[in-house]
Formats: structure tokens, C-alpha cells, sequence
């Protein structure tokens, strides 16, 4: 296991769990929590810990960067972690248990993931075990690993454009291409177009094995209207990449 960027959970840690339990928005997007801004692009990207590492991964699945609800539950983590007595590394994995793809994203994620049969390559009952008993076998991460707002709401990957924007492309580039490199073969899942263009332009950078790029998988949000028509259009392609993936994989290791 490991942790990227240990030193800004070290940096944020304290300020974090001088939250009080019930806390605002604006809160956590305030200055004390700023990372980086560019007021051009009304862009602004917030620290939230979701530093936790998982190198022995069999699979990454990969969103575009964490929401705000997606940081508010990490905060919360941290908050009520202050109870326990557990390492930063205890307090930074279950972050990313609790909070990753969390909500009707996550309840999307693994109907489509065991639609596909993925659980049964990983000898598990459901995908939604990955989230839990079988979290050991996962990392998810994101290819903005801290979350971004444009104009103050979620940064949907579009608009700007995430590959032509410098600060993106920056943050892209020494966080996830960082990350994704200490983990070795895995099967890597994009949520989506947007983390599908990042993945292939990484790929083509050889940070990655595109043939390990599990291609066609919609995004899992509720507000993905096209989600049902996209999976069914590439389920078949999808399933036949799993089986070649994972008969490969065991015939290298």
C-alpha cells in the first residue's frame, strides 16, 4: 500500500478535524482549503484528503474529480476518525472507502460492473464488495485527483476543455500519472467520455497499456440520461475485453 501527497494530509489534517460536525458548504470551499485558482477559467481546486494509494489494485476505476459531495464525505471521515485511534494511512484508505463513487453513482457503478461479470474474474459475489470486504482488490481514483469547480459547481470534464487547460493538464499530469504508475497491469475502468480522452492521451504517453483501458463504460451519474443506451450499445465489446484481460493476466502471473 501507499500514500501519494502524504504531505498535504500532514498540512490539512489539523484545520480539517477543527471542523465542527455540522459544517457548512462554505466551510470547506473556503480559502483555508484553496489549492490552486485561476480566475480566467473560473476554475478553483480544493484540497480534499483522497491521497490513499492502493499499489496492489487489480482494478483502478477512474472518475474525473471528486464533487462536492464527494468531499464533504471525506471531511466527515476525517472529522469522526479523530475518535479512533488510527494512522493517517487507516483514516486516508477509509476516506476513500466511504466517499468514493458514493450514493446512486456507486449503486450504478455496480449494477453495470456486475452486468458484466466482472465479480466472478475476482472471485467475489458483487462488485459492491469492492467498496467493502474486498476493497483490497481496488482503487479509485480520479484523473483530477483534488476536486475542481468551474463557475462554483462540479467540474463535469467539458467545459474547459480538460486536456487544453494548463492548470488541468498540470494537475493531471503530477497527480494521476503519477499515482497510476506504482500500480502494476491493473484493469483500469473510465467513468465516462471525458476520463476515457485523459486515458487514451496518457496511454499514448505510455503511462499505461491501452489494451488494459476497459473502453465503452458510461458514466455512472444519475443525471447521465444516455447511460442505459451506451452500456447496452458496448456491453458485448466490453465483456469480450474482461475475458481477454483476465486470461492474459493469469497467464502472466
Amino acid at each position: 500500500m501507499g500514500i501519494a501527497n502524504f504531505s498535504k494530509f500532514t498540512q490539512f489534517k489539523d484545520l480539517i478535524k477543527a471542523l465542527p460536525a455540522v459544517y457548512t458548504d462554505e466551510m470547506i470551499k473556503s480559502e483555508q482549503f484553496l489549492l490552486e485558482r485561476e480566475e480566467k477559467k473560473k476554475l478553483e481546486i480544493y484540497y480534499a484528503p483522497f491521497e490513499y494509494v492502493n499499489e496492489r489494485a487489480k482494478v483502478v476505476i477512474v472518475g474525473i474529480t471528486p464533487g462536492l459531495h464527494q468531499m464533504k464525505r471525506s471531511y466527515s471521515t476525517v472529522i469522526n476518525a479523530r475518535w479512533h485511534l488510527h494512522s493517517d494511512e487507516e483514516i486516508l484508505h477509509e476516506v476513500k472507502k466511504n466517499s468514493s463513487f458514493e450514493g446512486t453513482m456507486r449503486k450504478n457503478l455496480v449494477k453495470m460492473l456486475d452486468e458484466l461479470g466482472l465479480h466472478t474474474y475476482l472471485n467475489i459475489s458483487s462488485a459492491l464488495d469492492l467498496f467493502d470486504v474486498a476493497s483490497h482488490l481496488v482503487h479509485t481514483t480520479s484523473v483530477l485527483t483534488y476536486p475542481v469547480f468551474y463557475n462554483g459547481k462540479n467540474y463535469n470534464g467539458t467545459t474547459p476543455n480538460i486536456l487544453k487547460t494548463e492548470l488541468l493538464k498540470k494537475n493531471i499530469m503530477e497527480g494521476f500519472a503519477a499515482e497510476i504508475g506504482t500500480i502494476e497491469r491493473p484493469l483500469i475502468i473510465p467513468l465516462g467520455v471525458n476520463v476515457t480522452k485523459v486515458l487514451k492521451y496518457l496511454a499514448g504517453q505510455d503511462y499505461m497499456d491501452a489494451n488494459n483501458i476497459l473502453l465503452g463504460f458510461p458514466h455512472p451519474s444519475g443525471g447521465n440520461g444516455h447511460r442505459h443506451k451506451q452500456f447496452a450499445a458496448n456491453k458485448e465489446q466490453m465483456k469480450m475485453m474482461l475475458q481477454h484481460y483476465f486470461s492474459k493476466e493469469m497467464t502472466v502471473g
